[in-house]
């Protein structure tokens, strides 16, 4: 039944993003030229496609999502109804490492707890680009509005829960809330590694968040005005009906998975489809994952954050993360060729 409806497809169209198409290649590997691919675990990358498939946009990833609702047998489904498509746009690969801060606070300020995390406000939801982070953070217009959800102890972990766009705030009670993105200001994000690397600070291979946030500490006048270089500011919102042993919620709005859910640029990549790794570095990664996130720092069709997990230990795997390699996106065989008409 699925190849029937799969061999229907003969119209189908190869998804397109934003990007000109004249600037993007693609070319169709077969699986044999993806390395390690045989040795990897394709049971745990189809129930991870699995949770977020219906999802997906397209009618030819319909049938593929059903089947894969019955588990067949993983490494066959895949390369049966699949095929590894290298979309590159002239820029080098980069992996990076992302993860689920863990923060203290607590529902009340005082002289410890004095940073607040805050919901959105109704007119950053009705103006782009809004505020920048300082006439947010130093100016008035949050006050008194009851917007905080909770306070923190530490400016600098505040910061880059923004970034990483969800975490969990530990509460003085014993308690733990889990916070999610809940909508920006609208301007760009600016690094503040890349800042430091331009001010001739640290060469680009010694930045790390690791390395930012010691920085920042060590001159806290000087690095309370370098977080100001980031215009971008994110809101969050208070989640309270997810499993506390299950991973925050992705762009998908559904937990992602430790080793397996990456976050990707979806002009280049759907969300939803699975992409086959192959990281260099200290410690390399040749594994099938899934796109279930993006990030505002994520952009270019070789671009990719691993979701690497929930606390301290994830953080720091996560912020010493940023190696070359490869990603490969499976799609569906006549989407593939659609896309790469010359490999037929």
């Amino acid at each position: 039944m699925i190849r029937a409806a799969l061999a229907a497809l003969m119209l189908a169209l190869p998804w397109a993003g934003s990007a000109a198409a004249s600037d993007i290649n693609y070319d169709i590997l077969s699986f044999a030229d993806l390395d390690g691919w045989q040795d990897d675990d394709h049971a745990s990358a189809l129930n991870v496609f699995a949770q977020t498939c219906q999802d997906m946009k397209g009618f030819d990833w319909r049938p593929l999502c059903a089947l894969a609702q019955q588990k067949p047998g993983a490494r066959e489904f895949f390369e049966l109804f699949f095929r590894p498509v290298l979309i590159s746009d002239g820029k080098p690969a980069l992996f990076t490492g992302y993860f689920e801060p863990e923060l203290n606070g607590a529902l009340r300020p005082d002289s410890r707890f004095k940073y607040p995390l805050y919901r959105q406000p109704p007119e950053a939801r009705a103006q782009s680009p809004w505020l920048t982070r300082r006439e947010i953070e130093t100016g008035p217009v949050m006050k008194d509005r009851g917007l905080e959800i909770a306070w923190v102890d530490d400016p600098v972990e505040l910061f880059f829960l923004q970034i990483q766009g969800s975490g969990r705030i530990r509460l003085t009670n014993g308690r733990t809330i889990r916070v999610g993105y809940g909508g920006k200001n609208g301007h760009e994000y600016s690094s503040i590694g890349a800042e430091l690397v331009r001010r001739g600070t640290y060469n680009l291979h010694q930045v790390s968040a690791q390395v930012i946030k010691n920085w920042v500490r060590r001159n806290p006048d000087a690095g309370a005005e370098l977080l100001m270089h980031n215009d971008s500011y994110v809101f969050f919102r208070q989640i309270d009906d997810l499993d506390p042993n299950h991973g925050p919620r992705g762009a998908m709005n559904r937990s992602i998975t430790t080793g397996r859910s990456i976050a990707v640029d979806p002009a280049f990549i759907p969300l939803g489809a699975p992409v086959w790794i192959e990281k260099a570095g200290a410690e390399p990664v040749h594994r099938l994952m899934v796109a279930q996130d993006t990030g505002s720092a994520i952009k270019g069709a070789q671009r990719a954050d691993l979701f690497m997990g929930t606390g301290d230990a994830a953080g720091r795997a996560a912020g010493t993360l940023r190696d070359a390699g490869r990603m490969l996106v499976l799609m569906p065989i006549q989407r593939a060729y659609a896309m790469a008409p010359d490999a037929m």
